[in-house]
């Protein structure tokens, strides 16, 4: 059940994130606040949502629910916990919905820290903001997904974490690299809205 909510989640997650990537998008051609204002409680709705899922991957590691695919693959029964949490983004699925969490967080410290921007600017970066984020949970969804149940039997302990992968160093790495990785979809964000609205002025820098 758990990982069924971890899937809509991320279905929901990636409708909020269409709708963020045009509505706030069409506000700012228009002059439509109402439309413009949308994009803060969008990304705010994204991350809730992609947060929801990445506790629900989780959860079915820390339960060691072995129907998982990913987690049967990716970890064992006999795993300390602190290994179990960064199994989450041991494989490729995971690290999507890291990467997905980080994102939306970063979309959601930029509506949160840009007050001062003019709406229209703001909701230009929010709504490329969305479109990446669209790419990554569709990519997710459609053929990285982790809480696929696909196995033909359920492994009574799961195959392990890669013994490469236990060591503390690979606990903090991933996270503090994904950081920064994806950090720059910000500044992205930033100029592609200040190429759409055709300004380089003080605002966008």
């Amino acid at each position: 059940m758990i990982p069924e909510l971890g899937q809509v989640a991320l279905i929901i997650a990636l409708v909020i994130a269409v709708l963020q990537s045009v509505i706030p998008l069409y506000g700012a051609w228009r002059g439509d606040s109402l439309a413009m204002n949308f994009a803060r409680p969008a990304a705010a709705g994204q991350l809730l949502f992609v947060l929801i899922a990445y506790l629900c991957l989780t959860y079915a590691f820390l339960a060691d629910d072995f129907s998982v695919t990913y987690v049967a693959l990716n970890s064992n029964s006999a795993l300390p916990w602190y290994y179990q949490l960064s199994a989450v983004w041991a494989g490729h699925e995971g690290s999507l919905v890291l990467w997905a969490l980080m994102l939306t967080g970063w979309g959601y410290a930029v509506a949160v820290f840009s007050r001062d921007l003019p709406d229209e600017m703001l909701s230009r970066v929010l709504a490329v903001m969305g479109m990446i984020s669209v790419g990554f949970l569709l990519f997710t969804l459609m053929t990285s997904n982790p809480f696929d149940r696909q196995l033909p039997f359920h492994p009574a302990d799961g195959n392990d974490l890669n013994p490469l992968l236990q060591d503390f160093g690979l606990i903090v790495h991933p996270p503090t690299l994904y950081m920064g990785y994806v950090g720059f979809s910000v500044a992205f964000a930033f100029a592609i809205a200040a190429l759409l609205g055709g300004r380089l002025d003080a605002a966008w820098a």
